[in-house]
C-alpha cells in the first residue's frame, strides 16, 4: 500500500514492521526567489522588443532566428527602437494627427530619451531601455545613434536627394545599423569589431539593404510620401536601364558584405548568410520584372522560399572558412 493509497472500509489494519531500512532522501532544492526589480524590467523590455521585430519584420526576424538567443534579443532590441524612430517619420505619426513639427518634436524626445539612457542604463519607455542596455553592453553610444536620428530628420525635411545628402542619409539611416549589429556580433569574442574590413562589410550591408527597401517600396514612397531616394533617376517613369542600375549598385554593396562574414564570429555566421540572402533574393525578383510594375506592387519572398535560405544559410555558416573569426 502506497502512503496516497486510501484505506479499505473492512475496518482497522494490523500496523506492519518494517525491517527495510530508510530510504534516503534527496537533498531539498531551495525555492527560485521572483524575479523582481531591474531583472524583471529589463527581461520585459527585452521581450517587447523581441514582439515588436516578430510583428514588424518577416525577413529580418527570420533571420535573426538563426542566432544564440541572448544576441538574437539583442539584436531585436536594435531593430526596435530604429522601427519605432521610423514609424514617427514615415506616416503613423501623420495618420495619429501629428503635423510635421510635432512629428519632429516627437523624434527629437525619442532621442533625447535614447541619450539619457545611454548614459543612467534606464529609461521609462521599454524600448528605449532594451536598446540602452544592449548597446552599453556592446560598446557603442551616440557616435551611432546621432547619425541615425539625423538621417531619420531628414525624412520629415527633405523629399528629393542629391549624392551628398543620399550618401549622409544612408550611413546615417542604415549603415550604423549594421555597425550597431556587428559590434553584438562580437561582443562576447576576440574579433575586433573595429577591424577595417568588418567595418566596411557592415556598412555595405546596411546599405545595400536600405537601397533595396528603397527599390521595393518605390510606389509608397513616391504616392503617399512623395519621396525620391535615388538621386537623377525620376522613379515615377522608371525605365528597365535605370532600374538596372539601381540593381548593380546593390550588387556591389552585397559583394563587399558576403566578403566580411567569413571574418564574423562563427555563431553569427549563419543569421548574417540568411538576411544577406533573403535581400538578395528580393532583388533578383525585383530585376525580374518589368520596371514599372515596381511601382505597383511590393516584392516579397514566400514563406517556403524562406525556410529554404534559413536552411541553406545554416549549412554555409558551418561550414565557411575563418578569416579570423570565431
Amino acid at each position: 500500500m502506497t502512503p496516497t493509497s486510501e484505506h479499505s472500509d473492512s475496518g482497522p489494519q494490523p500496523a506492519a514492521t518494517s525491517t527495510a531500512a530508510p530510504r534516503s532522501r534527496r537533498p531539498s532544492v531551495p525555492a527560485r526567489a521572483p524575479e523582481t526589480g531591474l531583472d524583471l524590467y529589463n527581461r520585459v523590455a527585452t521581450e517587447n522588443s523581441v514582439h515588436l521585430l516578430s510583428r514588424y519584420s518577416s525577413s529580418f526576424g527570420a533571420a535573426s532566428l538563426l542566432l544564440p538567443g541572448r544576441m538574437r534579443t539583442r539584436i531585436a532590441a536594435i531593430y526596435a527602437l530604429v522601427r519605432v524612430a521610423d514609424e514617427i517619420v514615415d506616416g503613423p505619426g501623420e495618420s495619429a494627427g501629428l503635423s510635421t513639427a510635432e512629428c519632429a518634436q516627437t523624434l527629437d524626445a525619442l532621442e533625447a530619451e535614447t541619450e539619457h539612457a545611454l548614459a543612467t542604463g534606464f529609461s521609462s519607455n521599454l524600448v528605449v531601455h532594451a536598446f540602452a542596455q544592449t548597446a552599453r553592453a556592446a560598446g557603442f553610444g551616440t557616435e551611432l545613434t546621432r547619425p541615425f536620428f539625423a538621417s531619420m530628420r531628414m525624412d520629415l525635411e527633405q523629399n528629393v536627394h542629391d549624392q551628398a545628402s543620399i550618401d549622409a542619409y544612408i550611413y546615417g539611416s542604415a549603415e550604423v545599423i549594421g555597425l550597431m549589429c556587428t559590434a553584438v556580433f562580437c561582443q562576447d569574442s576576440r574579433v575586433d569589431p573595429q577591424r577595417p574590413e568588418i567595418v566596411d562589410a557592415a556598412r555595405a550591408l546596411g546599405s545595400a539593404f536600405q537601397k533595396i527597401n528603397f527599390l521595393r517600396d518605390l510606389g509608397s514612397d513616391l504616392d503617399a510620401l512623395g519621396r525620391n531616394y535615388f538621386p537623377g533617376i525620376n522613379v515615377a517613369l522608371l525605365t528597365a536601364r535605370d532600374r538596372d542600375t539601381i540593381i548593380a549598385d546593390i550588387d556591389g554593396d552585397l559583394a563587399r558584405a558576403r566578403a566580411g562574414i567569413g571574418l564574423l564570429p562563427r555563431v553569427s555566421r549563419p543569421a548574417v548568410i540568411c538576411a544577406t540572402e533573403l535581400f538578395a533574393t528580393l532583388t533578383r525578383k525585383m530585376g525580374a520584372i518589368p520596371a514599372r510594375e515596381l511601382l505597383r506592387r511590393r516584392i516579397r519572398v514566400s514563406t517556403p522560399h524562406k525556410v529554404v535560405i534559413a536552411l541553406r544559410a545554416l549549412i554555409v555558416g558551418r561550414f565557411l572558412p575563418s578569416r579570423g573569426g570565431r
